[in-house]
């Protein structure tokens, strides 16, 4: 059973009593994203995320006071939202409360920890974008896709390594106090710890953490790039040829965000998918791999497709790119898309959630994020099994059919 409370501050708390483990998971999740940062001044929100276990009012060393605890911890940030977790036994879950509690209150604010945190994650930068095959694709497809003053035109990570190292203590004060704060958060609780204990741990330790009154958030009414560059070719340190398309695609709870990733399963998800067996299996001359996703958000997001070429002729890009298209663009045709396919579409979902609820870390998750969002944590798939034939082709029609994408090729630099 699912327990639900407000704070008088304004915090939002999920709570699932499963008394099948001896384990409880903390997750806080922050409603602050790399949508909520200036085009002049991105990263701020993945710096966040590390700067959260450099110290905070009470607390010098999180990641100590978590294992002392017998537990682990981990953190993830995306364009919409940041989140905190925590595993320890239940019996100590107090210790986790208390800790996430100090750290929303307030950091240390150390400047040896901004110092030491700025350089960690222009590394990363450096590893995952500057010097990793393939690394810029998302930087240069959100970029052509989106328009330039919309948050989602750049990654998490950021447009640049220089936004980071810029960052002084006046800024990380800003954004900790406009975004982390108990009115912008949810906190969700999963384990073997009871409702009326876990109700009054977290008054005791969140319950005198002031509103902060987060400003409300104005995103650019222009979504998509007029015009420009839509297709673009770039050279890189890599071993093939890669061709990338961006489509836009509705935004998290819309019509036709659940049909977008129904089509990228058809496509990709298996052995029997589309892209393995009319594609890979009948074009190996060609090409290598071929993969579909989306990358959902609470605002418009992507629809992605890309193949790695193994022909070194000069218009092999262009031909796999075609292949994709044609692939893709049947499936807006009335029939093209089998009863079977869909059904196998969907209960390949629900196996994946079922294996999902066996963990209590991604039942948190999943509470935090429906809470957030204002639905029902079975609203996903609800929204799954009312898929249509129907919706699947109209939905295909006007990503594959009606919309341009933004196709990047990245060649082999031979210099």
């Amino acid at each position: 059973m699912t327990h639900r409370f407000v704070l008088d501050n304004g915090l939002r708390v999920v709570h699932r009593h499963d008394t099948r483990t001896a384990m409880a998971v903390v997750d806080v999740l922050y409603d602050v994203g790399s949508r909520d940062e200036d085009p002049a001044h991105t990263g701020m929100a993945h710096l966040f995320e590390h700067l959260m276990f450099g110290g905070s009012a009470n607390e010098p060393d999180f990641d100590g006071a978590i294992e002392r605890a017998g537990g682990i911890n981990n953190a993830w940030t995306s364009t919409d939202f940041t989140n905190f977790l925590d595993v320890v036994p239940a019996q100590n879950v107090e210790a986790a409360l208390r800790a996430e509690s100090d750290r929303m209150l307030a950091l240390a604010f150390s400047d040896h920890t901004l110092q030491v945190q700025r350089s960690v994650v222009v590394e990363e930068f450096r590893e995952t974008v500057l010097n990793r095959p393939y690394g810029r694709v998302m930087h240069e497809l959100r970029s052509m896709l989106y328009d330039p003053r919309h948050p989602y035109s750049w990654p998490v990570i950021g447009k640049e390594p220089a936004h980071i190292t810029r960052t002084t203590q006046d800024d990380v004060r800003r954004w900790f106090y406009a975004h982390y704060a108990p009115d912008n958060a949810v906190l969700a609780v999963v384990g073997n710890v009871g409702p009326d204990r876990l109700r009054a741990l977290v008054e005791k330790w969140f319950g005198d953490i002031p509103r902060r009154g987060t400003p409300p958030r104005t995103l650019p009414a222009q979504v998509w790039r007029n015009g420009g560059e839509r297709r673009r070719v770039t050279t890189d340190r890599v071993p093939a040829p890669l061709v990338a398309m961006a489509f836009p695609m509705a935004a998290y709870g819309q019509p036709g965000y659940t049909e977008a990733d129904v089509l990228t399963d058809i496509l990709a998800a298996g052995r029997s998918a589309r892209m393995r067996q009319r594609l890979m299996a009948q074009h190996p001359e060609l090409l290598t791999d071929a993969e579909a996703s989306i990358i959902g958000s609470e605002h418009e997001g992507m629809l992605l497709m890309d193949c790695r070429v193994t022909s070194g002729h000069p218009d092999a890009p262009d031909r796999c790119r075609a292949l994709l298209l044609a692939e893709a663009q049947a499936m807006a045709q009335p029939g093209d898309i089998t009863r079977h396919e869909l059904e196998r579409a969907v209960n390949r979902y629900e196996a994946r959630r079922a294996a999902d609820e066996l963990s209590i870390v991604n039942t948190a998750r999943r509470l935090a994020e429906a809470e957030m969002r204002g639905e029902d944590p079975d609203a996903d798939l609800t929204r799954r099994r009312a898929v249509t034939l129907e919706s699947l082709a109209d939905t295909a029609r006007r990503i594959f059919v009606e919309s341009e994408p933004a196709t990047l090729t990245v060649l082999p630099d031979t210099r």
